[in-house]
């Protein structure tokens, strides 16, 4: 059973380069739309599990659909692309809850891997974000001494965008121990209890990891 999908994107090019990607790579494409207000109706209607939205459309833009989401209990989980860099925008859609954020020149490339990511309830962000966004963010957090080594080793894969799973075979430590871990490092970095913060806070801070 594949995961269902809804794609949006304004460009009518993009949105069958996509769909038809997808399609012929086994994936479950349910409805696609050319603005954001049928996208939303469309993941309202079909629950799909993931939706693929361009950032910018007429009628609503997708971090708005991801805000109406988030607002209204809908448990689609929100992938965006976008041609856009700007750090405010990436907060936004880390408020939100966006589970993946991708650049459109790589959404080809990239897509699979962050459906992939996100099917495991793992977050997804395009490499050239997080590098992009790190020259902004040239200072060590402190909060990194905080933490043990192998807490630090646990981030350090985190932010190559590894799985818990993987981590436990990495580690060779149970899915249970990286869990706690886990928990012990969102504690420690202070941040928010959601599933995507400490991944974005791990591909944010990768250059000091």
């Amino acid at each position: 059973m594949h995961t269902s999908i809804v794609i949006a994107d304004d460009h009518p090019l993009m949105l069958r380069g996509l769909t038809d990607f997808l399609t012929s790579k086994g994936h479950n494409i349910v409805g696609s739309a050319e603005d954001g207000k049928s996208a939303y109706n469309l993941i309202v209607k079909l629950k799909p599990k993931i939706a693929i939205l361009d950032i910018r459309m007429p009628y609503k833009t997708g971090l708005e659909i991801a805000e109406a989401c988030k607002k209204n209990n809908i448990p689609t989980k929100v992938i965006l692309i976008t041609f856009d860099k700007e750090e405010e925008l990436y907060d936004k859609a880390l408020e939100y809850g966006v589970y993946g954020y991708i650049l459109k020149e790589f959404a080809i490339e990239e897509i699979e891997t962050c459906i992939k990511h996100v099917e495991n309830n793992q977050p997804y962000f395009s490499e050239e974000i997080a590098d992009y966004l790190n020259v902004g963010h040239s200072k060590k957090p402190k909060e990194l001494e905080l933490l043990t080594k192998s807490e630090l080793k646990i981030v350090k894969l985190i932010s190559d965008n590894k799985t818990s799973l993987e981590i436990a075979n990495e580690l060779s430590i149970s899915n249970r121990t990286v869990d706690k871990h886990r928990s012990n490092i969102v504690a420690k970095l202070n941040l928010d209890n959601k599933p995507t913060a400490l991944s974005i806070w791990a591909n944010l801070n990768k250059a000091f990891l």
